[in-house]
């Protein structure tokens, strides 16, 4: 009697759409093309003190639904044609959620809020979200969980995050090391900067790691190294947005010889987890800025149409998405859309560049 010995704890293998399948079904047009790569160079002009202006990355917490995503989308590009001699406006658009231990996974992963984790489906709608704030005008960020899912949006993006849980994570800074657009690390949920410092390092240098070429299939992926790795503070146990928490991190990156530039999370530790305490650091980075620290690069806000957040059972199968409530977050607590608008345009008359 043959023991099965393999895959015995795997219930089911569902083919993947190929990513250049995908690209050709919901193609990025010429002048979306000029948006994403502009972006890039703004972010990387930033960085290397070329232009003054500051990023500000902004929207949900993730990404749940699409004629939602363009509403947000829609209002953001209005905003942004007034404030971009100072302000870099980059939609915050998050399809992967890493989780402590279960719970909904993103709208890649589980595009139905209901347990049936409809892949394909889940890009197909991603992608839609990104090419409509393109359409607009908005360039997107977004954070890469899955290590083969850029494959398949990474033409739309023009900044990416690596989160506090994934810094660490040597498959993660492989990726990095290859991506188009200038990334992002966050320290470690702890507060540890030093991971985040290390993911930099790692990140810049060339890596050869298994991964997926545009057709799908495994190979084994070459990079040159990403020269435009920084660091973005979102706090611990304890808030690291302060003046002295700053010139502090930035003097560490200066003796590992790596870019000073930093982006501050107005969200999570720095906020203590409370969203409407987003407003007080952003207005200190504000400050921070204006008072000489140049190397603060950027602010990112968790923000929606309308504010707080509403809870999903882990039980997804007891779940009625047809109850949620319009424009809040179904994961981190945001801000909603007037208290940003009130955001941006209070601090782009303060800020001084």
């Amino acid at each position: 009697m043959n023991e099965k010995i393999i895959d015995v704890n795997v219930s089911n293998y569902e083919k993947v759409i190929a990513p250049s399948k995908l690209k050709e079904e919901m193609p990025l047009n010429e002048a979306g093309s000029l948006i994403v790569k502009k972006a890039r160079e703004n972010i990387k002009n930033i960085m290397s003190g070329k232009d003054k202006r500051k990023i500000i990355i902004t929207g949900p917490c993730s990404i749940h639904d699409t004629k939602q995503a363009k509403e947000y989308a829609q209002k953001l590009s209005k905003l942004s044609k007034k404030v971009n001699d100072k302000f870099v406006i980059i939609m915050r658009a998050y399809f992967e959620k890493p989780r402590t231990t279960i719970g909904w996974k993103g709208l890649i992963n589980d595009p139905n809020i209901n347990g049936t984790y409809d892949t394909n489906l889940g890009l197909k709608l991603a992608r839609k979200v990104l090419l409509d704030a393109i359409s607009l005008g908005i360039p997107c960020g977004t954070e890469f969980l899955e290590p083969f899912t850029p494959q398949f949006i990474d033409d739309l993006i023009s900044w990416v995050g690596i989160g506090a849980r994934t810094s660490e994570s040597p498959t993660h800074r492989q990726l990095a090391s290859g991506l188009s657009s200038p990334v992002g690390f966050k320290n470690s949920t702890n507060g540890d900067v030093k991971v985040a410092i290390n993911a930099i390092k790692s990140a810049s240098a060339p890596q050869a790691f298994f991964g997926m070429d545009d057709e799908g299939m495994v190979c084994n992926v070459s990079t040159k190294g990403n020269k435009f790795g920084h660091i973005i503070l979102r706090g611990g146990k304890n808030p690291n947005y302060f003046k002295e928490d700053i010139k502090n991190i930035q003097n560490m990156l200066n003796d590992t010889n790596l870019n000073d530039s930093i982006i501050v999370d107005c969200s999570h530790g720095n906020s203590g987890k409370d969203h409407k305490k987003q407003s007080d650091v952003f207005n200190d980075i504000i400050n921070q800025i204006n008072n000489g620290n140049d190397k603060i690069i950027g602010i990112m806000i968790e923000s929606n149409i309308n504010e707080g957040n509403q809870k999903i059972p882990n039980d997804l199968t007891e779940f009625d998405r047809l109850n949620l409530i319009h424009g809040v977050s179904i994961t981190d607590g945001c801000v909603d859309w007037n208290t940003t608008e009130k955001m941006i345009l209070n601090n782009y008359d303060k800020l001084k560049i």
